[in-house]
């Protein structure tokens, strides 16, 4: 059965490959699975039909039969499951390859996507350098406790697996900014996950429907 993804029709980050239908194509690039993608306006996502879909009326969802998916962690632990590739054969190191996954979603994310939200909606305010001061250091605590533990290793569980592809989704959100730059070897690890061929395909994908909607 084909798979079906939902996407931004108009994506708000301007084509970086940071929305979470990113993380998805990724997943489906790496196992080689073929999928469609149905285009939402913001306006469509709040109407019934989605909401069925997806409770909080977001991006990504996920069809596939009679399975409807949303979460875009859900999914990716879903085709992780299904398919070979992204997960590892041995009962420890697939545990340990899951707990990445929630390490990557509950721990490294929350700071870094509050610091977005706070310089894009936040910035006027009288208390933003303190609360953005407050943020880039539960940022720099998440990334110092990666950062040891990745060592000067390529993957965080031997070989590449749905853990690095969330870390690295997530890690995407400070590219090229002064704190991921104070730790080379994520930078490295970044640019690594950039480097696969899926992740390529994937964000060509994704950036194709920015440009169609930009021009």
């Amino acid at each position: 059965m084909t798979i079906t993804i939902t996407a931004f029709e108009r994506s708000p980050d301007r084509g970086k490959g940071l929305t979470r239908d990113m993380r998805v194509r990724w997943a489906l690039e790496e196992v080689g699975q073929p999928y469609d993608v149905r285009l939402l306006s913001f306006k469509t996502m709040k109407e019934p039909a989605h909401l069925a879909l997806h409770p909080f009326g977001q991006i990504p969802t996920y069809e596939e039969g009679d399975l409807a998916l949303f979460e875009s962690g859900a999914i990716v632990f879903h085709i992780a499951e299904r398919h070979a590739g992204l997960l590892p054969d041995d009962g420890n190191a697939r545990a340990r390859a899951i707990a990445w996954m929630f390490a990557a979603l509950n721990t490294v994310e929350p700071p870094i996507f509050d610091r977005d939200v706070a310089r894009i909606l936040e910035r006027d305010e009288p208390w933003y350098q303190h609360r953005l001061r407050v943020l880039e250091d539960n940022i720099r605590k998440r990334l110092s406790g990666l950062s040891n533990r990745l060592g000067d290793t390529d993957w965080l569980e031997g070989a590449f697996s749905a853990g690095d592809l969330l870390m690295v989704s997530v890690l995407l959100r400070l590219k090229g900014s002064a704190l991921l730059d104070e730790y080379p070897n994520l930078s490295a690890y970044v640019a690594r996950g950039e480097a696969r061929p899926a992740y390529k395909r994937a964000f060509g994908a994704q950036l194709a429907v920015f440009a169609a909607s930009a021009g």
